[in-house]
């Protein structure tokens, strides 16, 4: 009797303890899972975003040295860093002069340059937040960093034509040439990559 008892209680004692032994596995799964999750997935939208950002970075560095801002039938062009001009229908060689020794191309210049080094920066931080892994605490900086870009280049590309048809009177046929559309192109990437870039919302991570 008394082992029959015995064997009794050590059954029940076991089929008491197995719940506990099941909550505390569940429990640890639980949270190895939230730990897991620190470093949220890659996302499309955010290689997208990444992908964004380095076309805005080249075509930025693409107007910095482009040297066609402002043309004029093979006469005449503009850049951020000389103009330079030759007498029509003549072979002469060209006559080049320094830009920045004008106060508005300095400011220009030098907004394109902050918005392009702001566009580098964004796309440091968006790499390195890929290789390391832990993403979703980059997100905002990057999103800064380029909406900050946005503006000084805007101010660069609206401030541009304006100050150059109030100081610069040419009596040929001229026209704003494709370093002037790199820097909007440029501008226009690091814009859709700041949305980008804001998209996060959690409950839809995983999908986009």
């Amino acid at each position: 009797m008394s082992s029959s008892s015995a064997s009794a209680t050590a059954a029940a004692a076991a089929a008491g303890g197995a719940p506990g032994a099941a909550g505390r596995s569940s429990g640890s799964s639980i949270g190895g899972g939230g730990g897991s999750g620190s470093g949220s997935p890659l996302t499309p939208l955010k290689l997208v975003g990444l992908a964004c950002v380095f076309l805005a970075l080249c075509l930025d560095a693409g107007a910095l040295m482009s040297p066609a801002w402002v043309t004029a039938d093979d006469q005449y062009f503009l850049s951020l860093w000389e103009a330079c001009w030759r007498p029509a229908g003549s072979d002469h060689s060209w006559h080049c002069t320094t830009t920045l020794d004008s106060d508005w191309q300095v400011a220009t210049l030098a907004l394109l340059l902050g918005g392009g080094a702001l566009v580098l920066m964004s796309f440091l931080v968006a790499l390195v937040s890929v290789c390391i892994g832990t993403r979703r605490r980059f997100y905002a900086p990057v999103a800064v960093m380029l909406f900050a870009a946005v503006v000084l280049q805007a101010c660069c590309l609206v401030l541009y034509p304006i100050k150059f048809i109030e100081s610069i009177s040419l009596r040929i046929y001229h026209e704003f040439n494709w370093g002037y559309g790199l820097a909007w192109g440029g501008t226009i990437f690091a814009f859709g990559g700041g949305v980008l870039y804001c998209l996060n919302p959690k409950n839809y991570e995983d999908y986009y």
